[in-house]
């Protein structure tokens, strides 16, 4: 028999959470959506009459949740409440990778994913199809299924895994046409429901249903495999430094053959932001934990590559300037793992800056979605010194030719757009000189910059 689904409740408002909703919500306007989260400040984020203050900056979100929200779009703390009343709950918590116990520094931590899930059993007194959001290692739906299939109140609990394939900075548009949907689990009515509500914007020959292991684990070897591109070419680049080749010319012509194709082939200072690192780690945990070894190993070294791309890129800037940046001052343009968004997880910026603050350089900081706030928290997350020592040697500006004011190298570490639009000719008149910029996302021309009198280093040429 059909399921018929007329209220959804999201337990997560979060970069999957938030945008993944909104752009239902405004698909279906029969739908009524309540986002939950027991972060009341984000909450009031999302409920701000203002929408610049959204805790979440996406191209074209604002827009999609001022026409939704409080018609059939609903921001809220009352976790059970929307809860009890949802025919559908989606999970979209976070799971970083554990810093305690067993598995510690690989294994997903799955603790709020269980929280969730007794939540769910104690206060459902309906029949409720419960979907996987959250990036999840294979076989996390076996956990749920024995919390929620135990809970002795006759409630039928149905769970499917749905993860998202979005990437931030054009997460909206991914939305409304993505590549793909895909919806595993195990009762066709359940599977059927959430299909009908893709299919009301996205074509039904692009929404692939599997078994929950499959989709499962789909999600985590995409990841991978994007990454393991980025690393790929990024172990190139180091090699075009070394014989003369440029980093540029090869991608574009590897990228033409139709077997490899051009995506991910960008050389950069490494990639970033919540997914890519955390889900390998995971993949690698869980291979060990089925003692393949080999199938760990190759895709650790993913992982190893990219960390390795960071620390030489900050060796660079060391060794360029004359062995030494203590007391320097380097321009940091760029805290954000990529563009478009205001997410810094995992930034590659946090960790260049690491190592440069470890070689008592003084670092300036532009970001032009990213508040200073943010900055501070991921730097003394990494706990390499104190609080007061960071903020001793940190600062975050507004304007960024204030922040290149004095420095003696810029470093660019995310490919903003309006980066290329500066005057670099004032950026050099306020720099010590001989003036330096390190580009790791390669956005600058180098003729250009170099015409202007810069000593112009990018990865790979």
């Amino acid at each position: 028999m059909a399921i018929e689904v007329k209220k959804i409740c999201c337990i997560g408002a979060g970069y999957v959470g938030g945008p993944t909703m909104s752009v239902i919500a405004q698909q279906c306007p029969d739908l009524q959506i309540t986002l939950v989260d027991m972060n009341a400040e984000r909450i009031a984020a999302w409920n701000d009459e203002n929408l610049d203050h959204l805790p979440i900056y996406e191209p074209g979100l604002a827009e999609i949740v001022g026409k939704a929200r409080n018609r059939n779009l609903f921001f809220s703390t009352d976790i059970e409440k929307a809860i009890d009343e949802a025919d559908m709950i989606f999970i979209s918590v976070n799971t970083p990778t554990k810093n305690y116990g067993k598995g510690k520094g690989m294994a997903a931590d799955l603790k709020f994913i269980e929280l969730c899930a007794r939540q769910i059993a104690d206060v459902s007194r309906t029949d409720k199809i419960v979907v996987e959001k959250s990036t999840l290692p294979v076989r996390t739906a076996a956990a749920l299924k024995s919390i929620l299939h135990h809970t002795d109140s006759g409630v039928n609990f149905h769970i499917l895994s749905n993860p998202e394939f979005l990437a931030e900075g054009t997460a909206v548009q991914d939305l409304l046409q993505p590549d793909r949907v895909l919806i595993g689990g195990e009762q066709p009515e359940a599977i059927d429901a959430l299909v009908n509500i893709y299919a009301r914007w996205v074509g039904r020959d692009r929404i692939l249903t599997t078994n929950l292991w499959s989709s499962e684990l789909s999600k985590l070897t995409a990841n991978a495999f994007l990454a393991q591109r980025v690393s790929s070419i990024n172990a190139i680049s180091e090699l075009c430094e070394k014989t003369g080749a440029n980093v540029d010319e090869v991608a574009k012509a590897i990228g033409m053959d139709s077997r490899i194709g051009s995506k991910f082939l960008k050389a950069s200072v490494g990639f970033g932001g919540s997914c890519f690192q955390k889900d390998i780690l995971n993949l690698v945990y869980i291979a060990r934990s089925y003692n393949l070894y080999e199938v760990a190993d190759y895709w650790e070294q993913v992982i190893l590559m990219n960390d390795h791309q960071k620390r030489r890129f900050a060796e660079r800037i060391v060794q360029t300037l004359f062995d030494t940046v203590s007391g320097k001052r380097i321009a940091v343009l760029g805290w954000a793992f990529k563009k478009d968004t205001n997410d810094t997880r995992e930034s590659a910026a946090i960790y260049v800056t690491d190592y440069l603050l470890s070689e008592q350089a003084n670092i300036a900081v532009y970001d032009p979605k990213v508040p200073a706030q943010k900055v501070f928290v991921d730097l003394d997350y990494l706990n390499s010194r104190s609080a007061e020592e960071n903020k001793e040697s940190v600062s975050v500006y507004d304007d960024p030719y204030e922040a290149c004011k004095g420095a003696h190298a810029v470093a660019i570490l995310t490919e903003w757009d309006e980066f290329k639009t500066y005057d670099w000719s004032r950026i050099k008149e306020g720099m010590k000189k001989p003036a330096f910029i390190f580009d790791g996302r390669k956005l600058l021309d180098r003729s250009v910059v170099e015409g202007l009198g810069f000593h112009y280093y990018a990865i790979g040429e």
